[in-house]
């Protein structure tokens, strides 16, 4: 990744640790090569510090790297919560509106023209999707039903050979949530049609080879 977007990445608000960026880029250009042309898919871009790392990777590759996220933060996000924000509150609607951050991001790592960015649920979304992927990222809700509905929404239309990345994945509880590691992780491994590559931090990658 380019020093300007490595600089632009950890000025963004999120909480993708800077190892874990770097494997989550490895894991997109590995993604892209077993799986020319396809399109890259991030499930929860938040204010899109880890869109940045995916996006220079897409770039690189030269494929799209769509962004999913209804930008009004997860359950988590929310007042009364630990990771609540109120610099990205709206004063207008008293919600959570990280589109006006994440757009900034793009601009100003120069990505406007390789990320397109899905305002929306994304079980929606994943409702209605078609296209295979070479590379998914799941970073969304953090909820039990949240990440169960992006695990069944999304991954199947991961191509044979891609990747399937996972975000805050603890296997030990008391390292943090559950749900990522009960509800995407453990399916995606016992299903038999993912096999893990790589564990970084929270962050695991997967191969779908069924």
């Amino acid at each position: 990744m380019t020093p300007q977007r490595r600089a632009v990445a950890l000025a963004t608000k999120g909480f993708m640790p800077v190892d874990e960026g770097d494997a989550l880029h490895a894991a997109a250009l590995l993604a892209a090569q077993a799986v020319p042309g396809a399109p890259m898919l991030e499930v929860g871009s938040y204010c899109g510090r880890s869109t940045v790392w995916l996006g220079d990777a897409a770039e690189s590759a030269g494929v799209v790297l769509f962004a999913v996220d209804h930008h009004r933060g997860s359950e988590e996000n929310q007042v009364g919560w630990e990771h609540h924000d109120t610099d990205v509150v709206d004063p207008r609607t008293g919600k959570m509106d990280t589109l006006p951050f994440f757009r900034i991001a793009m601009h100003d790592a120069e990505l406007e023209g390789t990320v397109v960015a899905v305002v929306g649920r994304s079980p929606l979304v994943a409702a209605t999707w078609t296209t295979p992927l070479s590379f998914l990222f799941i970073d969304g809700g953090h909820g039990d039903e949240p990440a169960r509905l992006d695990y069944e929404g999304w991954t199947p239309h991961v191509a044979m050979g891609g990747i399937l990345a996972i975000h805050d994945v603890f296997p030990d509880p008391a390292d943090g949530g559950r749900p990522p590691y009960e509800q995407i992780f453990l399916p995606a491994v016992e299903s038999g049609r993912f096999a893990l590559l790589s564990a970084t931090g929270s962050l695991r990658v997967l191969r779908r080879v069924d």
